[in-house]
């Protein structure tokens, strides 16, 4: 029942920024913590971020610390992903993915099978 949409992506430079955007649908968003995922051609679905309901906890892969932030507006239903000095191995189509789940460690943040609801993701290319 839950739906995912993402947007922001597209064609960047080297060293650029953008800011990708998640919006769900419903009522119930403050029920899930929310998290982006990426997958580039030829390679498997890897965690970027996670953020908790009320935005307490934030989680990130060491591959984007420092370069990437993750937040979420609750009033709008939006979770964002603000991408700073992108290199081109962040090329991707990046998700957004919903948990109603609770997680106390790092590594279980990273395992996408415990999202419940995905997005159809947004292309992000990052030219050298």
């Amino acid at each position: 029942q839950v739906r995912l949409a993402e947007s922001g992506g597209g064609l960047v430079q080297a060293g650029g920024s953008l800011r990708l955007s998640c919006a769900a649908s419903g009522r119930t968003f403050t029920n899930y913590a929310m998290g982006w995922f990426r997958q580039a051609p030829g390679k498997e679905r890897e965690f970027v971020a996670r953020i908790s309901r009320s935005a307490g906890f934030t989680y990130y892969a060491d591959s984007v610390k420092g370069r990437f932030t993750i937040s979420r507006d609750n009033a709008r239903n939006t979770v964002y992903l603000q991408m700073h000095s992108l290199k081109p191995e962040d090329t991707a189509v990046y998700y957004c993915a919903a948990d109603q789940g609770i997680v106390t460690s790092a590594t279980a943040a990273r395992y996408a099978p415990r999202y419940d609801y995905w997005g159809q993701g947004t292309q992000v290319t990052v030219s050298s």
